[in-house]
């Protein structure tokens, strides 16, 4: 079978959608943040499911999608135990195995790029992440890399796999789609015949420039993708976005919501306020319903009708992310709308619960059950 292959120009990454013929169900690997819409219309034309999103390892050159599709997909997420993503739900280990319907996905623990570096092995094809890469591999210069384990990896653990199983690389510059083990084997020039001084050499004298952006990736890939809060306390400032006016603190948009500045519009489900909890004379407008989180018909109408001119709308939903959506929309209807950072149940903690790590309940802001 072959993936579905994707491609960001602004960072030559590939993303991959693999697929279960009988039963739609899928998984995708190294999305991101901007094909967002991409992806999902992929789905939605395709008629999958989305079951897991997956990372081949802490990127420094895109922000991943990642936690961006576990909310608007009901995705389930995974990375490598080694790159310290603290708010995937699942921590690959060597020879751990996601399964899509009748589909497996084996993980092959590939250190060199990253400590936390992973392949993975679907059907006859290898998905390699920046390990190995079409006559070329990963740089090892920075985020934990290693010229040593590098070489490792890529004789020991890619190159033990039949000659004939496909390599699907992270990136391509050059306009090629794939490759396979054994042309790497023989003809890739970093790799192919060298021994590890000769190898340690080659990745020594690269020299290449640092990622334009590895300080901004970096830190949100670890947390998912996801947005984290800027202060959180009534002194926050709105944090500039794209698409809409900014995200904002809880508290600040409290505090514009009773000043009379913004109308607080819960973008949440009907089935969440009821029983979640729900924030006492907000503007109940869902962005998505149950079943299916199927889109509401009636949003542009609803919160047209609920702003005012002149009034700014704060949106809220359950972590942050479907308001982002949300704020987007409104924007286009000439609304100026920000996101509330955190939602109203906060970010997953280590045991992937809400409700104890930040969010408009847990910051001591008016809300209700039943």
């Amino acid at each position: 079978m072959t993936p579905i292959q994707l491609f960001d120009a602004a960072s030559s990454t590939y993303t991959y959608i693999l697929v279960d013929p009988a039963t739609r169900e899928a998984l995708i690997i190294d999305p991101v943040d901007e094909q967002l819409q991409r992806d999902l219309d992929v789905l939605r034309d395709n008629g999958l499911k989305l079951l897991w999103t997956v990372e081949t390892h802490a990127h420094a050159d895109h922000i991943t999608s990642a936690g961006l599709l576990a909310e608007h997909a009901g995705a389930k997420t995974a990375a490598p135990d080694g790159c310290n993503i603290g708010t995937v739900a699942v921590q690959l280990k060597h020879g751990d195995v996601l399964r899509f319907g009748s589909q497996e996905l084996r993980a092959l623990h590939t250190p060199g790029h990253t400590a936390g570096s992973m392949s993975y092995v679907w059907d006859g094809n290898v998905f390699t992440g920046d390990t190995l890469l079409i006559d070329g591999c990963g740089r090892t210069d920075f985020q934990s890399g290693s010229a040593t384990a590098l070489y490792r990896s890529l004789n020991e653990v890619l190159f033990a796999l039949p000659d004939d199983t496909v390599v699907w690389p992270g990136h391509d510059y050059h306009g090629r789609s794939n490759t396979t083990i054994g042309a790497q084997k023989q003809g890739n020039p970093r790799i192919a015949g060298k021994t590890l001084a000769e190898f340690k050499a080659i990745m020594d004298e690269l020299n290449l420039p640092k990622p334009r952006r590895i300080d901004e990736a970096v830190p949100a890939n670890l947390s998912s993708g996801l947005r984290q809060d800027a202060g959180g306390g009534p002194a926050a400032q709105p944090k500039p976005a794209v698409g809409y006016a900014g995200d904002v603190s809880a508290h600040l948009a409290y505090d514009w919501w009773q000043a009379g500045d913004a109308v607080l519009v819960d973008v949440r489900s009907d089935a969440e306020r009821e029983w979640v909890g729900f924030v006492p004379g907000a503007v109940a407008l869902a962005w998505k319903q149950w079943p299916g989180m199927a889109m509401n018909a009636s949003f542009d109408e609803g919160i047209k009708a609920a702003v005012p001119p002149g009034k700014k709308a704060v949106l809220l939903c359950r972590s942050g992310v479907r308001s982002i959506a949300a704020a987007r929309r409104a924007t286009e209807l000439g609304i100026e709308a920000y996101n509330i950072l955190e939602g109203f149940e906060g970010d997953p903690d280590d045991n992937g619960q809400r409700g104890k790590r930040g969010g408009w309940r847990l910051r001591g802001l008016p809300w209700r059950q039943g």
